[in-house]
């Protein structure tokens, strides 16, 4: 049995839900145990996290500001890991989590893969898409250790509840580096990111304006869902490019995502194939994403989205 760190990621004092689904894959169904990895304090994350198989939530601190040193934060990570002895490190493959894990392999000097949409801890195996989706790679790590980051929402979260112990973990940190983050510029209050949302609707070009979009919103706003848009719908300016998915955009693995007049070209499957149910609507019966979507509606998204907004909201 192997004693596997997950990097666990917050928002607003709270355990992001994705980070639930990577806490599984590092228990691997019992085989291993599960040591929390925590670089911003919060109380309720013992109970929080105990309930998804972890048996320990470790608070790593250090004399530098870890807030505001990435370096900083990734020595301290390092740090942590050698002297609990853990055998290998997964988060999330979020924009943080990159930032942290890849930092983190190579103060370690361990090899890193991310975006893995699959992991065999007993094997060292981290699968991952390539070329659009056209074809999977597994790749097997030769150290000892490695790091993994796993795109959100790829793994189900399992729970497997357990009395988590806390700790807390004084890194031995002297260097900040050369790194210092100066301003977080913060979405909109309310928003969910595009790429940990388990629910997403996303208008197409037949959009036709950034105004007609407010549609989808207050649908999204019903279903608790992220918004986005398909390339075209961005190349013509009607959403800005934070919002794209597809091979241009955004990767994204929701639970649930609704397409509207969205062709379903390849370019944009790419970025949301590995959702677990997908939604068409489009007015063109032969479009390609009627071939591609578990469930097809042939209509107006104009009067099929706000009859769908106005039946959830009941």
């Amino acid at each position: 049995m192997s004693t596997i760190g997950v990097l666990i990621e917050t928002a607003q004092g709270s355990v992001k839900p994705a980070t639930f689904g990577v806490v599984t894959a590092a228990r691997a169904g019992g085989a291993n145990t599960v040591t929390a990895l925590l670089l911003e304090k919060d109380t309720d994350a013992a109970e929080v996290l105990g309930a998804w198989g972890a048996e320990k939530v470790v608070t790593i601190e250090a004399d530098v500001d870890l807030a505001v040193h990435p370096e900083a934060r990734a020595a301290a990570v390092a740090d942590a890991m050698k002297a609990l002895s853990l055998d290998g490190l997964l988060g999330l493959s979020s924009p943080r989590g990159r930032d942290i894990l890849i930092r983190t392999a190579v103060a370690l000097d361990v090899p890193v893969v991310l975006d893995a949409v699959a992991v065999d801890l007993a094997e060292k195996v981290a699968t991952k898409s390539h070329f659009s989706g056209k074809t999977t790679a597994r790749i097997q790590a030769s150290a000892g250790c490695f790091v993994c980051g796993l795109r959100p929402n790829a793994i189900e979260a399992v729970e497997d509840t357990v009395t988590a112990e806390t700790l807390t973990h004084t890194a031995a940190v002297d260097n900040a580096g050369r790194v210092r983050v100066v301003e977080v510029k913060k979405a909109p209050g309310g928003a969910v990111d595009l790429t940990e949302a388990n629910v997403i609707i996303t208008g197409g070009r037949p959009m036709d304006s950034a105004e007609n979009f407010r549609i989808l919103e207050e649908c999204a706003a019903a279903l608790g869902a992220a918004v986005g848009a398909s390339r075209a719908a961005v190349d013509a300016g009607f959403a800005p490019h934070s919002m794209q998915v597809g091979q241009t955009g955004k990767t994204v693995s929701p639970r649930l995502y609704i397409g509207c007049g969205l062709s379903g070209s390849v370019q944009h499957f790419a970025g949301m194939k590995t959702s677990k149910v997908i939604v068409g609507i489009n007015t063109d019966k032969d479009a390609p994403i009627f071939g591609k979507c578990d469930y097809g509606i042939v209509g107006d998204l104009f009067e099929v989205v706000p009859a769908l907004t106005a039946a959830l909201r009941g």
